[in-house]
This record gives C-alpha cells, structure tokens and sequence, in this order.
C-alpha cells in the first residue's frame, strides 16, 4: 500500500497542477458556447460518454464527480447529460435544461426558466428527478428526448472538466423501451460521435466481450483509426482471477489488443454490497482491489478514479487547445452570418417612416448589385465564387454572354433544316449531322421538284426569284425552337438573379412580399416586350420576300458559283486527261483535240441548264442564308435580351417607385413581422455569444500547443499510449532504493502527447468544411510488432518482443 499512497500523492499533485484557472477559463468559454446552442452550427471540443446500456456509464461519472447519480433507469440514462466540474472555494449545484431547436417557442421559455426545488448536491437524485418531471419524461408515454440535461457542480476538489453522457445503447426492445426508440438513442449518439472535435470515451463493461458491445462497433465507425477514442473498462470484478477472459481485458488495457490513440483506463464500479459507501470508501475500495492480482501488472496511471480524473482533465485541454485555430476560423464565420444575417433584417421598424426608409436601403442595394451583375463588375462579396453553382449564377453578365455565344454557335451548327453535304463526302450513322443531311445532287433535285411545281412565266433554264424565299423558310424551320429555347434559359437566369439578390438584402417575409407586388409584375411587363421583340426579329425570316442590301450576299453568291465552276472543270479535265488538279504537275506526249477539249469545257446543253437553275437558286438559298442568321443572332441578343431585358434592369426596384408607393402598400411590405423580430433577437443573442467567445478565444490562441508541436514534444513526447510508466508494483520499482517518494517520477513525460493540429490557418478554412481529424505525430518509436489478427473485427493485436520501426496504425485495422 505504500506505492499506492506515493502514486495517490503524485495524482494530487499532478490534478492540482492541471487545474489553473486559465484552465478553468477556457472550459468555461466552450461551455457558454455549447450552453447558447453554438454546437448546432460550430463543432465544439468535447469529451462524450458512450456505452450500452448497464454498461457502468453512471458509475463512471459518479466517480469522476464524487456525486451520487441515480441508479434506475431515469432522466440521466433517457437524454444527453452535460456534466461541468469546476474548482471553487465553496460546493454548489445548478441544473438547467438545455431545449431542443425542435421544441416550441413557448417550450422553450418554460424548459429555460426551469429551477430546482433545491440546491442541495446530497439530493442530487431528486433534483434529476425534478428535471425529468420539466421535460416530460415518463415511462409510458414519453421515453427518451433529444433536451439536454446541464448540471454544474463546483467545489475544491472537483476538477476542471466538461464531459457530455449519452443515452445507453441497446438493441432490443421490451414494455419499457421499443425497438423505435432505439433508432432515437443511437442517431443521438452518433451525432456526438460524428463531431471531430469530440473525443470519445467508450465505456466497455467487462461483463461482455467487448467486441459484441454497440459502442465499440460504433467507435470503430466514426473514429476507424482510433485517433480520437479512450476506452475505459468497468466491473473488473466481475471477470474471474485467472480466466481468459480476465487476461483478454488486460491485453486490451495494455492497448495491445485495439489501439487506441489516448490508451485505455480502468475503473471499479460500485456492486450491491458498496451501494451504502461514501465517496472515500468506495475511492479506497478500488484501491483495494487494484493493488491484488494481476491488476498490479498495469501502469498506474490508468488505474482507478485518482489518475482518471487528471487524465480526462489533460486530454479535453489538449483537444481544446490543438483544434482552437479552426474553431476560432469557425466562430469569425459565424459572426459574419450574423452580421449578414442582422443586416438583411435591418433595423427595427414600428413607425410607418422607419418602413419606408427600410425599403428605400432595401432597393439602393438591390439596384447596385442588380446593377454590377449586368454591368459585369463583380468585385461585391455578394457574388462569391465563380467556381461554385451559386457563384456563377449571381453574374448575369456572364451567364448571358454564355448563352447568347451557345445560341450563336448552335445556331451556325444545327440551325439548318437540311445539311448539304458534298456528293463525295463519305457519312456514317455516328456522323454530327445524320438523319438530316442530304447529298448535294438529290438536294437539286429537291428543288427542281419544287421549282416544277411553282413555275411562272420565267424562261427555261431561269428561275422564279420567290423560290429562294422559299427554300430559305424551308432550311430555317429550326431558328423558331433554338430561339425559344434560349429566351426560356435567360428569362430564368434573370428572375434566379432577382429571387437571390432580393434575398440577400431583406428577410424572408419582406423579400416574398417585394417579389410578389413589385419584382415579378415589373419582370413580366419586361417580358411581355421581350417576346413581342423575339417575334419581331423572327417574323421576317419565317414569311414573305427574301430582301437584304448586305454585299455579302452577292460576294458569297459569286463564291460558290466560282468555287461550283472550278469542281465542274476539275471534273471535265479529269476526264480528258485522266488526271485532275489534286494529282499535281505531270508531262504528257499524248496528241490533244483541242477543239474536242474546248466543248467538253463550254456551254452546257440545255437539259443541263435546267440543272443549272437549280443550282444557282441553291447558292442564292445558301448565301441569303448566312446573311439572314448572323442578322437574326445579332437582333436577338442586341434588340431583344440586351434592350428589352438587361437595359435598366437595375430601376426595377429603384428608389422612386418605394417612394411612390402608398402607406398600406408600405405597411404591408415593410411592417415587421414576428417572425422577423424572433430571428433579429436570436441573431443578435448569438451574434453576442459568439463575439464574446472570440474575444475570449482569442486570448488563449497563443497557449502552447495551438500551433506548431515544440522541439520538446516532438522528440520528448512521442512515447505511445500507456507505455510511458513502468508498473508500481513490479520487482523493478521495488528494487529501487530513492529516498524521494516521487523519484520515480521524476524523468516521465506527460501522461499524454499533445494532440496535433491542423495545418490550415483560422482564415484558411471554409465554413462548410469538417473539421479535421487528429493524426498521430508519432514516426520512428520503439514499438510492439503488430499483426492482423481476426479479433474485433480484425483489430491489431501486439507480439511480445519490440523492434524499432513506424509508429502502430492507431485504432482497426480494415
């Protein structure tokens, strides 16, 4: 027993060293943020405790707080419990309810103002109780809630420490819990368990194999590596002395069998027998017991309530200080949605005056954002990023350009009716154009059909100049469909861009109602001319006379004659002289007919000149053509999307129609509605909360481990988990001959390496991102030879024997 009193004062003095008031304050700035709800938007740091049910959870906290809990299946087993520990002069209790957001208003006042009959800690038991009754807890209709128990409990011998206790975890049902509420218990604990900042305590009952236990399959889900997680084993009494069972549980304690990243620790419960003990006896019990058997055999700092208090209070200091940059980055970017937040909902607004005045704001930042999305200046924080959806969506400048150089480029590619390819030319079923391509020679043929059947009085081998409208209106079919379709994609470009600004500079009820009588009639106006105007520009290219003055319908009229003519000689001199130009230079000595030569190269006969007809009519067709679609490309972006829709899209919302508007009207749109007012109060409180956790923060953001590791806790303390202290009770440390009783303390490390951090800056994180994941700092260590083995799912099971080598692969092993 006197190693057992060395270490007890060790402890002491190690727990007193811990328990700094900057210590204390630091928790206490985590608490008030997980206390005003923060937690639903930024992950806080946290120590949870989980476990199956009858796992010996309450024992554990009864222990680490020195407080009684209750021992049937009541509020503290039914719902998420914080525990708060701190150091004081004199002892007190408070307990308050934390609501759920899905409870009601009127809910959630009432759970707030809730009191305990007393503030007597030895009647904890009933004070829970009380709480529970506030709830609604009862075992017939209403089992378990999603509230929070928070129970502060001060005094001078508490130690500064936060944890969280869940729910049990079970499967089965029975008359007192169904299978349905299971699904609640386990989606709660995983919601804790998914948060990186948490660290886990799973609480495994040596009663089972720990390997079948929820909590250890849940562990192994959430925290694979083991990077996060401590496992603290309870009732080792009940496991017989020399059994395999006992000797697997000392395995696992020595983090030989699943390593975990903080080790493991053990804990007697109380049994029937010690349900009378006090505090003290039951603290003196355990040492008892830990000092027989192979028990002797572990380190002592995982042994008993003395060292675990420290330890947890150690590994929750170093979890807060290791993730304080991204949760001070997480913070800033909450203030500034409460600030956009506040801003968007603006000033409270009573009095008709303070109405009008808010609308005229609301529409001066509309009409310059408007304004900057047309004019293309994006330099304004409101519109992003342009890699993101949302981001590119808000530049209407350049989602329009987009579509207009789209539309231009479908409409040069697959505007025509038929494509006229070259007879020549081979196609395939995978060809761009097939199903609707047509050889050069059948196209002819096409047309001296329909040329038949609209003849006039027009010459042989002439034709009627309305045929070339024709055969235009017939080609352009498709313009109608692709202008149509495009005037769809920009109207609802436009009408995104005004839902989203409109959003961005009012609240939710305000901006529905400027939608509704303002915005949409205004856009509808707009868009009833836009459509008149896309009719306009394309009513001359689907009826009447084919009529333009463009020279370049001329010149590329003689460019495909001359370019016809030059193909048609090519082809006569390939017959002639059995070679063509594609063949290059070549001698001959072969006797020309020249006059033979000059009539295969003249005038065609006039078979063919009906034939030529057609052809010209085509060309003519082909070149009106290409005039007629760079006309109506550019009328429709420039006549109707520019001047009908984005000119003075910005006076939409313009100051002097708020003006001109009524005093119902303006009442109607402005007065500010209860919902408004609950979202400013709550914006406004957690706006205050969080920049009072910033400030305080901030204060600690320069304590030693929020940063860079130092030289000494790279080299110094890299030592793994539970192999840092030799056995008290081994025949080594009886060997030695110390007249300091804490001597043999004196070269050990910390209990635990600090955990690491992430690389990025406060600045450098997004507020969407996850939290990152502790990662082990340990490389080259002494370390146990690991092997796969099929325990626990294939966990790492150690070998006897060490060698130098990587450090172990925290936690299972996949």
């Amino acid at each position: 027993m006197g190693d057992i009193a060395q270490i007890d004062g060790r402890f002491a003095k190690a727990t007193s060293a811990l328990q700094s008031s900057e210590h204390g304050q630091l928790l206490d700035v985590i608490d008030q943020l997980r206390a005003s709800g923060i937690d639903r938007h930024v992950p806080l740091p946290q120590l949870v405790v989980c476990g199956d049910q009858s796992s010996g959870k309450s024992s554990v906290l009864e222990a680490v707080s020195g407080v009684r809990f209750p021992t049937k299946d009541t509020l503290c087993t039914r719902f998420a419990t914080e525990l708060i520990l701190r150091r004081s002069i004199s002892p007190s209790v408070d307990i308050k309810i934390r609501p759920s957001h899905d409870r009601s208003e009127d809910e959630k006042a009432r759970l707030l103002a809730f009191k305990p009959p007393s503030n007597n800690i030895d009647q904890f038991p009933l004070l829970v109780e009380a709480a529970k009754e506030a709830i609604g807890i009862d075992d017939n209709a209403k089992r378990f809630s999603e509230d929070v128990l928070r129970v502060e409990l001060s005094g001078p011998q508490r130690p500064h420490l936060t944890l969280v206790d869940l729910p049990g975890l079970y499967h089965s049902g029975n008359k007192r819990q169904s299978v349905d509420e299971a699904k609640l218990v386990t989606s709660l604990v995983e919601r804790y368990m998914k948060n990186k900042r948490s660290i886990i305590l799973a609480v495994v009952s040596a009663k089972n194999d720990c390997a079948n236990q929820i909590v250890t399959q849940m562990a192994r889900t959430f925290d694979p590596k083991g990077m996060r997680t401590m496992g603290i084993v309870t009732k080792p009494d009940t496991l017989i002395p020399g059994s395999d069972s006992e000797e697997s549980y000392i395995n696992l304690l020595k983090n030989e069998d699943v390593v975990f990243r903080l080790g493991w620790h053990v804990l007697r419960n109380r049994d029937f027998n010690m349900k009378d003990y006090t505090t003290e006896e039951r603290d003196q019990e355990e040492r008892e017991f830990f000092s027989r058997g192979v028990w002797t055999s572990l380190p002592a700092d995982i042994v008993g309530i003395d060292p675990l208090k420290p330890r947890l209070s150690n590994v929750l200091r170093k979890q807060i200080i290791s993730v304080l940059p991204s949760l001070i980055g997480d913070v800033e970017r909450g203030i500034k949605d409460c600030n956009a937040r506040l801003h968007r909902l603006g000033d409270t607004r009573g009095t008709l005056q303070e109405q009008r005045q808010y609308l005229i704001r609301v529409s001066q930042r509309f009409s310059v954002l408007i304004k900057a999305a047309v004019d293309g200046v994006y330099g304004d924080e409101y519109f992003g990023d342009p890699m993101t959806t949302e981001g590119e969506a808000k530049r209407l400048r350049a989602v329009v350009q987009d579509l207009l150089l789209r539309f231009a480029e479908e409409m040069s590619r697959n505007g025509q009716q038929r494509k006229i390819i070259d007879d020549n030319t081979e196609t395939t079923a995978d060809s761009p154009h097939a199903g609707r391509t047509i050889r050069y020679s059948d196209y002819l043929d096409h047309v001296r059909d329909l040329m038949r059947r609209t003849r006039g009085r027009e010459l042989p081998g002439t034709f009627n100049p309305l045929i070339i409208g024709d055969l235009f209106y017939e080609q352009s079919k498709p313009w109608k469909e692709m202008t149509d379709r495009y005037s769809r994609d920009i109207l609802m470009t436009i009408k995104h861009l005004l839902r989203s600004t409109i959003d961005t500079t009012t609240d939710s009820t305000t901006a529905e109602g400027l939608l509704q009588t303002l915005l949409y009639p205004a856009l509808e106006k707009r868009t009833s001319l836009y459509r008149a105007k896309v009719l306009e520009v394309l009513e001359p290219h689907q009826r009447g006379h084919a009529i333009t003055y463009n020279h370049y319908f001329t010149d590329t009229v003689q460019k495909a004659r001359n370019e016809h003519e030059k193909q048609d000689q090519a082809r006569r001199i390939q017959a002639h002289f059995g070679r063509g130009p594609n063949d290059g230079p070549f001698y001959t000595q072969q006797l020309i007919d020249v006059s033979k030569l000059v009539g295969s190269l003249g005038i065609s006969t006039r078979e063919d000149m009906d034939r030529y007809a057609c052809s010209e009519a085509t060309y003519c067709m082909q070149a009106y053509y290409k005039v007629a679609m760079k006309v109506l490309v550019d009328n429709f972006s420039v006549l109707a999307v520019e001047k009908c829709m984005l000119s003075d899209l910005a006076d939409i919302l313009s100051p002097d129609i708020i003006i001109a508007l009524s005093d119902d009207e303006v009442y109607a749109l402005a007065a500010e509605s209860e919902t408004s007012a609950l979202e400013r109060r709550r914006a406004t409180g957690e706006l205050k909360v969080l920049q009072e956790g910033l400030t305080a923060l901030n204060r600690f953001s320069g304590l030693r481990g929020a940063g860079e590791p130092t030289d000494d806790e790279e080299e110094g303390a890299m030592t793994p988990p539970n192999e840092h202290i030799t056995p008290p009770h081994s025949e080594d440390n009886h060997s030695k001959k110390n007249n300091n009783p804490n001597s043999m303390f004196q070269n050990e490390p910390e209990a635990d390496p600090p955990l690491p951090l992430t690389e990025h800056s406060a600045a450098e994180i997004e507020i969407s991102s996850e939290p990152q994941p502790l990662v082990s700092p340990y490389e080259e260590v002494p370390l146990p030879e690991v092997e796969n083995t099929d325990d626990w799912g294939g966990g790492i099971k150690a070998k006897k024997g060490k060698k130098k080598g990587r450090a172990p692969v925290y936690g299972f092993a996949d």
